[in-house]
């Protein structure tokens, strides 16, 4: 059955040179989360009057989430999910189509835009992996269900579809797999699968230390925020070191301190940025707990004028692989990809980050995997790794130089959508 996977990829799939540029115009055009209308526009647009026969589309779940069905006789239901939400960092890719929009966020500060994560890859695979679908429906059957989800990046999109109706109020029927997928720094052409862990849980939380500013000759008269902050952040670093089993992996960081702008004046309140990663639930409660004791002492040790406040800004659940959905991925992208280390691997290294997609499977009980692939120029890679400075040169997501190839990129991660797709679908 994987040997006639893979014909029917190789025979269906669909000329790419319309999706590099629709690529292209995704890269030029990011939406900040929770604003991406445009984009959702143009996905709809696509799906709609691109795609013979037209999907079912159903828009604007969960904000501007997409949901479209393709139903093709009885049989199974696979869900694919793409993200497709970009993030508020200034493009420095030097590309002929790098962004140089700019959005108000949601506290309405200005701030640049880029798809630095590699979702408008994400997004395109999903379109071309689409038309392949739909050109080789005779030899599948079941229900096609293809979610664009919204707000990834917050945390908030898959959840918010399912907290809107996704499968109820809008009628998508229940999944008996969903899967997913995440361009990331590995060399083009590389796709691979992991069984278990594969991504962190985060929480990232806002804390704001109450102080009492005035001049800064004065220290008699004032409750200084910044010193409060300063012992906290320290403190907190001691977590990780000092109170988890070394066993248990996770990592708290203090993204941003923010506390006045003068030389001379102490401000009221310092306010912190923290972020949790964990790999095992009990360290995820453990860690939080004890990141409110250290504040909250040192918010008492510095003799705040009042107690800390703690506001939570995300959440991302772990991301755990079903072993048996993905020993099928296995078998069907083990025939369809060259196995090696430029080809497909079931030892893929684990997400970088955390995602909310799970999310879209365990709202109603089902199955999931999430599988990544690479974005990195060939001969860049092999450059590099031959001096032995991947660590150094090769741009990771969320930076300022994060853009993948075009191509091999599409390609595969096209294929990758449409294998596993056909994993349950193909007609036996």
């Amino acid at each position: 059955m994987a040997a006639a996977i893979h014909a029917l990829v190789e025979k269906h799939r669909p000329d790419l040179s319309p999706y590099q540029a629709l690529y292209k115009h995704f890269h030029a055009n990011p939406e900040l989360s929770n604003q991406e209308h445009e984009t959702a526009a143009t996905i709809a647009k696509h799906l709609s009057s691109t795609l013979p026969p037209a999907f079912d589309v159903r828009t604007g779940i969960g904000g501007t989430g997409i949901a479209a069905l393709l139903s093709n006789s009885a049989g199974p239901t696979v869900l694919l999910r793409a993200d497709f939400d970009a993030l508020p960092v200034e493009e420095k890719t030097g590309l002929p189509y790098a962004s140089t929009k700019r959005m108000r966020d949601a506290d309405g500060v200005e701030k640049p835009v880029m798809h630095a994560c590699g979702h408008d890859m994400h997004i395109t695979s999903l379109l071309a992996a689409a038309e392949l679908l739909v050109a080789a429906r005779e030899s599948w059957a079941g229900t096609l269900v293809l979610v664009f989800q919204p707000a990834e990046e917050r945390g908030t999109g898959a959840q918010a579809m399912v907290d809107d109706g996704l499968y109820t109020t809008h009628r998508v029927p229940h999944p008996d797999v969903v899967l997913g997928a995440h361009v990331m720094p590995h060399r083009a052409g590389v796709i691979g699968t992991r069984r278990g862990l594969v991504a962190t849980s985060a929480d990232s939380l806002r804390i704001t230390l109450h102080g009492r500013g005035g001049h800064a000759s004065m220290p008699h008269h004032l409750v200084d925020p910044v010193v409060m902050a300063a012992s906290t952040i320290l403190k907190l670093q001691t977590i990780v070191s000092r109170e988890m089993d070394p066993w248990d992996t996770a990592v708290v960081t203090v993204a941003s301190v923010q506390a006045g702008d003068a030389e001379n004046i102490v401000v009221d309140d310092a306010r912190l940025a923290v972020d949790v990663r964990c790999t095992n639930p009990k360290a995820r409660e453990k860690i939080k707990k004890s990141i409110k004791r250290i504040v909250d002492a040192e918010s008492l040790a510095g003799n705040a004028v009042k107690e800390p406040t703690y506001t939570v800004t995300r959440i991302f659940p772990l991301t755990v692989n079903d072993d048996a959905v993905t020993a099928k991925l296995e078998e069907s992208f083990a025939a369809h990809f060259e196995v090696g280390e430029k080809g497909y691997t079931t030892e893929i290294a684990k997400l970088g980050g955390s995602e909310d997609f799970s999310n879209l499977a365990t709202a109603v009980g089902k199955p999931y995997s999430f599988f990544m692939y690479g974005g990195v120029d060939p001969e860049v890679w092999d450059r590099c790794a031959a001096a032995g400075t991947l660590g150094e040169e090769i741009a990771i997501n969320h930076s300022a130089l994060f853009a993948p190839v075009v191509m091999p990129t599409l390609q595969v991660a096209c294929d990758g959508y449409a294998v596993g797709a056909l994993t349950w679908l193909v007609k036996r």
